[in-house]
């Protein structure tokens, strides 16, 4: 028996580094979906290379953003995050910064997301998911796209915590309640900083916890090219050069062989 797992690369348009390395693994059958950040002054040209044999092996999602990119609302994570439990934020400038960003993306592509998450996990913040919620139902009915829940196993310590604290259970509970298809599991949260382990041996982790983890398990990655030179301001390049590295490699090839997993669209999970 086989296990599928969605394998799920964030940060899709964010340089060039990290859309080369996303398409090269979508290419191997290493990724099966990626997540766009439609606001990026790259979006235009990094949306005409999601060509229609990209987008037969992945799904294409929508990366929602509050604090990276301009929009209608761009805020430090750490003051959005206080901001929305205090329900301080306008409720009009919310809704307008997901309008705008689905709009960028149906424009771009001509079709809805295959699914939505959120960068930094913005989508399940208070407010935010409430009014992402009421749109895509205005938006799409009962054929909206499937989201994924930020909801780390407890094993992955503070920052899985954290992150499922700012609002996964709500999230998962008001979408299903809605009729939208949620993934079960967020595998591969670690501190990007910390080089004690290869990411590899996360990795194994990962799919060792992929075997019991629900019904559509969704392993986070941020890969890029590693010898591409990246902005100085992606604090994150080296991990993503390790991520791509290990992703495309025969190791990893190994692992999958070795925990029965199957790479697998949630698209194409969901219609089975």
């Amino acid at each position: 028996m086989t296990h599928p797992l969605v394998i799920s690369a964030d940060d899709y348009a964010y340089h060039q580094a990290v859309d080369d390395g996303i398409l090269e693994l979508i290419r191997q059958g290493r990724l099966t979906a990626t997540s766009c950040m439609v606001m990026s002054p790259r979006w235009p040209e990094a949306a005409k290379a999601l060509t229609l044999d990209i987008r037969q092996k992945a799904d294409i999602g929508l990366h929602l953003d509050f604090t990276e990119f301009g929009a209608p609302v761009r805020q430090p994570l750490s003051r959005l995050i206080l901001r929305t439990f205090l329900h301080s934020l306008s409720a009009h400038a919310i809704r307008q910064n997901i309008q705008v960003q689905l709009d960028r993306f149906e424009e771009a592509l001509g079709t809805r997301p295959d699914y939505i998450d959120g960068h930094q996990h913005v989508h399940q913040l208070p407010q935010i998911r409430q009014a992402l919620l009421e749109i895509i139902q205005q938006r799409y009915g009962q054929h909206g796209p499937w989201l994924r829940i930020s909801n780390p196993p407890s094993a992955d310590g503070l920052k899985g915590h954290i992150i499922r604290g700012l609002g996964a259970q709500a999230l998962q509970r008001d979408a299903t309640k809605q009729g939208l298809h949620c993934s079960s599991r967020l595998l591969g949260v670690y501190d990007f900083n910390d080089t004690s382990m290869p990411y590899l041996d996360r990795l194994r982790i990962c799919l060792q916890q992929a075997q019991d983890a629900g019904d559509m398990p969704v392993l986070m990655c941020h890969p890029a090219l590693p010898d591409a030179k990246a902005p100085a301001s992606d604090p994150i390049a080296h991990a993503r050069g390790a991520e791509f590295s290990a992703l495309g490699g025969s190791g990893f090839a190994s692992l999958l062989q070795q925990f029965a997993i199957s790479p697998l669209r949630g698209s194409a999970y969901l219609s089975t």
